[in-house]
């Protein structure tokens, strides 16, 4: 977590811990989201570290799960899952236009004028 920033801010840097998520863990652990992370003192970098391995799944567990579900969509091919193996936007998205993230750069496709 980046030292300079205010806790509250700094927790969502951890994978799986957004805004709410963060404000919620400092009102379990009672420290003031306007705190700055080099102004912690020990005990409550141990408290914030406790709560979030106690109650949430983070980092490299929250990862594993995520990317298992999507093997089990492509294993069973269901609809969602053959839109992750082609790269394609899975939740309905239009791709005539836009998607160009899932996509990626744009491929032209064309043909090439011969000099006469």
């Amino acid at each position: 977590m980046p030292r300079d920033k205010q806790i509250g801010t700094a927790l969502t840097y951890i994978y799986g811990i957004g805004p709410s998520l963060a404000l919620r863990v400092l009102e379990t652990a009672n420290i003031a989201p306007e705190v700055r992370v080099r102004d912690l003192s020990d005990a409550e970098a141990a408290r914030l570290r406790e709560i979030v391995e106690r109650d949430f799944r983070v980092e490299g567990d929250l990862r594993r799960e995520v990317n298992g579900n999507i093997k089990r969509l492509v294993e069973i091919q269901s609809y969602r899952g053959l839109r992750h193996r082609r790269g394609l936007p899975v939740r309905g998205q239009r791709t005539k236009t836009n998607s160009r993230t899932r996509k990626g750069p744009r491929k032209t496709v064309g043909v090439k004028r011969s000099k006469k």
